[in-house]
């Protein structure tokens, strides 16, 4: 025999009638959230600043939590997602094309780079793709080493403000407008390819988030002026793609981040639409200046390729 409590005012030997979980009906409980006071088994109640509630009230109480937001409309989270992936995706498109070409410096032999990179003349015959498969292609180990350093550097600052899906549009955009410049200004006989145009997408939108701001603008407008300093003075590179992507990035971000909290959604998508609808305009207007046109590449007298059209 075992003793049993014995409640008060009870007979002897009476058991205490305990109520049931609101959320398990074969549980009988002694517990109750503090919150709501209803019966919940250990199972049911979470620790709160003051004793123990249920998970409905948790969550409700979640639900009621404004969210903390950044300038952009974004959750505000620190930790960065699409800028590691992004640059794991170059490193592997890298290491393709280094294994189909046999060489680590000669990888621009790969196959793949014949097939993704931004050559005019097939892109007006309707290999339009690679106006964007181009952007993850590099020239070299040290090319690629430049971009993705700056691709991290860039990326883990503008990434939290904007949210992942907002930079996820303002890269890809950028890295249409570089290749929109490119393509429609650029010479029409010379392969490009690079992340220049994305990364420098991203100086141009960091840009736009300090002058919203209002914080200085000294870092970033030196690290620009740098980079396009180094694009005029080193050969073989695209000062055209570099351009076309800072303008974009800058003007695209500067869309995401001054729309007031009313409608910003809405303003945000209209940007991006908007941003796109010019680049296949450019797009369109320089596949029709090349249409039907023989391009083919010559050396000139300084040693510099030059390209000559044949109707």
């Amino acid at each position: 025999m075992t003793n049993s409590p014995v409640p008060p005012g009870g007979p002897v030997g009476a058991q205490p009638e305990l109520p049931v979980c609101a959320r398990h009906s074969d549980r009988p409980t002694g517990l109750r959230c503090t919150r709501c006071d209803r019966p919940a088994c250990p199972d049911c109640l979470r620790e709160a600043s003051v004793g123990y509630q249920c998970v409905d009230c948790v969550r409700e109480g979640q639900r009621s939590v404004r969210r903390k937001v950044t300038i952009a409309g974004a959750e505000l989270k620190r930790t960065v997602v699409v800028t590691p992936a992004l640059v794991v995706v170059n490193v592997l498109v890298f290491i393709v094309t280094v294994f189909q070409a046999k060489s680590l410096n000669g990888n621009y032999a790969a196959q793949l780079s014949q097939d993704w990179s931004l050559y005019p003349p097939l892109v007006a015959d309707g290999e339009w793709w690679r106006l964007v498969t181009s952007g993850f292609l590099h020239d070299g180990p040290a090319h690629l080493a430049l971009n993705m350093l700056a691709l991290w550097l860039l990326g883990r600052e503008l990434e939290p403000v904007l949210g992942r899906l907002r930079y996820t549009g303002v890269y890809l955009v950028s890295l249409l407008g570089g290749s929109a410049a490119a393509y429609m200004f650029g010479q029409s006989c010379i392969p490009v390819v690079g992340a220049s145009g994305a990364v420098f997408g991203l100086m141009g939108g960091l840009l736009a988030v300090l002058l919203r701001l209002k914080l200085s603008l000294s870092p970033v407008l030196t690290t620009i002026g740098l980079n396009v300093l180094i694009s005029v003075v080193v050969p073989k590179i695209s000062l055209l793609g570099h351009l076309g992507g800072l303008v974009i990035g800058g003007l695209l971000t500067a869309g995401m981040v001054y729309p007031p909290s009313k409608n910003r959604n809405a303003w945000q998508v209209s940007a991006v639409i908007a941003a796109v609808v010019l680049l296949a305009g450019v797009i369109v207007l320089r596949n029709g200046q090349l249409a039907g046109v023989d391009v083919f590449a010559v050396e000139l007298s300084n040693g510099d390729i030059g390209c000559v059209e044949r109707p």
